[in-house]
C-alpha cells in the first residue's frame, strides 16, 4: 500500500477535501447563528419566536436523516450529497433573504433538510473511501473542521454582526456550497451498477411524520405547552402512534426505508444508545455552561464562549487520535476509556461554584471533550465495518439520528429540571446554581450508562482491527476519484 495513500495529496485528496468542505458547511452553520441573533432580532423583530431558529433547523435535520440514508444506499452517495449542498444552498439564500422572523425559521427548515442529507452522506463516503486502518487517519483530518469551525463559527458571526450586515452569515455559504458541489462532482465518481431501486413510501412518510411529532413534543413541551397539556398528548402520542405503525409497515416493505435488524444487532444497538447519551451531554453542556458562567460566574459572553470551546476543541482533538487508540486496544476497549472520561469529566463539574474561575469550567469542559473524541467517532466506525456498502447509509444515519435524539430529550428533560429549581423569570444566582448542579447530576447519570454501554460493545467488533483486516478496502464499495 502506498506511503501517502491518505491525505489531501493522495489519490483520493480531492474527495476528501470536498468530505471536509461539505463538513464545514454543517459544523459552521451550528455555532455561527447563535452570535447574530441579537442583531437579527433588531433588525426584522421576533424576540418571542428566535429559539425556532434552531429548534426547527434541528428537527428537519433529525427527521431528514434516516430518511437520506436510506436513499444514500439505494441511490448513492454522490447525488444525496449533491441534493443535500443545494438545498443547504437555496435555504441558506431565502434565510439571507429573509424579512421577518417567520419566513426565516421556515427557510430555515430548507436548510435543516439539506443538512439532513449532508451529514450522513459524508460520514458514509468516508466510510466506503477508506479502511479501518485509513480511516483511523483520515478521522483526524475531518475532526479537524469541527475544531476550526468552533473558533470561526462564533468569530465570523460576531465579525458580521457587528461590522457588516447579520444576513453575510447565510451568504458566506453560497461560495462554499458551489465549491463543494463542484468538486464533489468533478473528483468523486461511483461504479456501482444498480438495478431499479424500490422506494418504501409508505414507510418513509410514516418515519418522517412521527419522528416530527414526537421530537417537536420533546422540544417544546414543559415551554410551548405544559407537560400534561392536552397539546402535548396529542403530539406526543400521535408520533409514537405512527412509530407503531411504521413497525409493523416495515416487516412486510420489500425494501423498509429503516429496517428492523438495525435494533436487533448488539453493535449497532449499543453504538446507537452511546450516541443518544452523546448528545443528551452535548445539549446540556452547550446550554448550561454559558448561563452557569454568565450569571453566576459574572462573566461575559465571550469568556463564557471560551469555557464552551474548551469542550469543542477537547472532542477533535481526541477524535484524531482516536484510531491510533482503537488499533491497538479495539473499539470496546476505546469507547470504554472515552466514556470514563466523560464520567470523570462530568463528576468533576459538580465541583463548580460561585468562586469557581471560568478556566477550571473551561478545564472540566475540555476534559469532557477529550473523552466524547475517544468514544462517539470509534463507536460509529465499529457499527459502519460491520455492515456492508448496501447497509451502510442507513446505520450511519441512524447513529447521527440518535444523536440527535438524544439531544431533543437532554433539552427537555434538562430544561425541567431548571425550571422546577429556578421556579420562575427572575434568575437568582444561588437557585441557578442548584440548578446546573442538579443538571451536572443528571450529566454523571447519562455517562454511567454510557461506561456500562460501553462494556456491552461485543468483542466481535474488534475484528476488523486484526492485521489482516486493517487494510482490506471495504467491501464492495464502488467509490472512487479521479
Amino acid at each position: 500500500m502506498p506511503v501517502n495513500n491518505v491525505g489531501l495529496r493522495s489519490e483520493r485528496g480531492p474527495v476528501l477535501a470536498a468530505v471536509m468542505l461539505s463538513t464545514a458547511l454543517i459544523a459552521i452553520d451550528s455555532t455561527i447563528v447563535a452570535t447574530a441573533v441579537p442583531s437579527i432580532v433588531k433588525d426584522i423583530g421576533g424576540f418571542t419566536e428566535f429559539p425556532w431558529l434552531f429548534s426547527i433547523y434541528l428537527l428537519a435535520q433529525a427527521v431528514s436523516v434516516p430518511v437520506y440514508g436510506k436513499l444514500n444506499d439505494l441511490f448513492g452517495r454522490k447525488p444525496v450529497i449533491l441534493w443535500g449542498i443545494a438545498l443547504f444552498l437555496l435555504g441558506s439564500i431565502l434565510c439571507g433573504a429573509a424579512w421577518s422572523m417567520l419566513s426565516l425559521i421556515i427557510f430555515r427548515v430548507v436548510q435543516g433538510l439539506g443538512a439532513g442529507a449532508i451529514m450522513p452522506t459524508t460520514i458514509t463516503i468516508v466510510g466506503d473511501l477508506y479502511s479501518v486502518r485509513e480511516r483511523a487517519k483520515v478521522q483526524g483530518y475531518v475532526a479537524s473542521v469541527w475544531g476550526v469551525s468552533s473558533v470561526i463559527g462564533p468569530t465570523l458571526g460576531g465579525v458580521f454582526s457587528e461590522w457588516a450586515d447579520w444576513r453575510w452569515i447565510f451568504f458566506i455559504n453560497i461560495p462554499l456550497c458551489l465549491l463543494a458541489g463542484a468538486m464533489i462532482m468533478r473528483r468523486f465518481h461511483e461504479r456501482k451498477q444498480r438495478g431499479r431501486p424500490v422506494i418504501d413510501y409508505p414507510g418513509a412518510a410514516l418515519l418522517t411524520a412521527g419522528l416530527t411529532l414526537v421530537i417537536l413534543g420533546v422540544l417544546e413541551g414543559g415551554q410551548a405547552w405544559a407537560w400534561a397539556s392536552p397539546t402535548s398528548l396529542l403530539v406526543l402520542g400521535g408520533g409514537v402512534a405512527l412509530l407503531v405503525v411504521f413497525g409493523f409497515v416495515e416487516r412486510s416493505a420489500a425494501a423498509p426505508v429503516l429496517p428492523l435488524w438495525v435494533f436487533r444487532r448488539r453493535l449497532l444497538v449499543t453504538s446507537g444508545q452511546l450516541a443518544i447519551g452523546v448528545g443528551a451531554i452535548l445539549l446540556a453542556l452547550s446550554a448550561y455552561v454559558p448561563v452557569f458562567v454568565q450569571d453566576v460566574l459574572g462573566h461575559g459572553p465571550l469568556v463564557a464562549g471560551f469555557a464552551l470551546a474548551a469542550l469543542t476543541l477537547g472532542w477533535p482533538i481526541s477524535a484524531s487520535q482516536a484510531g491510533k487508540v482503537y488499533l491497538r486496544v479495539g473499539f470496546r476497549v476505546c469507547a470504554l476509556i472515552g466514556a470514563t472520561l466523560v464520567l470523570i469529566g462530568s463528576s468533576l463539574l459538580l465541583l463548580l461554584d460561585e468562586q469557581s474561575s471560568v478556566f477550571t469550567v473551561g478545564g472540566f469542559c475540555l476534559f469532557i471533550g477529550l473523552g466524547m473524541g475517544l468514544t462517539a467517532a470509534p463507536t460509529l466506525i465499529a457499527a459502519q465495518s460491520s455492515v456492508g456498502w448496501s447497509d451502510r447509509g442507513v446505520v450511519t444515519a441512524n447513529n447521527i439520528f440518535l444523536r440527535s435524539l438524544g439531544s431533543a430529550l437532554g433539552a427537555a428533560v434538562f430544561g425541567a429540571i431548571a425550571n422546577a429549581t429556578i421556579g420562575g423569570d427572575d434568575v437568582d444566582p444561588a437557585r441557578l446554581t442548584l440548578a446546573v448542579h442538579r443538571i451536572f447530576i443528571g450529566m454523571v447519570l447519562v455517562a454511567v450508562v454510557m461506561v456500562a454501554l460501553a462494556a456491552l460493545i461485543p468483542r466481535s467488533a474488534d475484528a476488523v482491527t486484526t492485521p489482516e483486516n486493517l487494510d482490506t478496502a471495504p467491501d464492495d464499495a464502488p467509490t472512487s476519484s479521479r
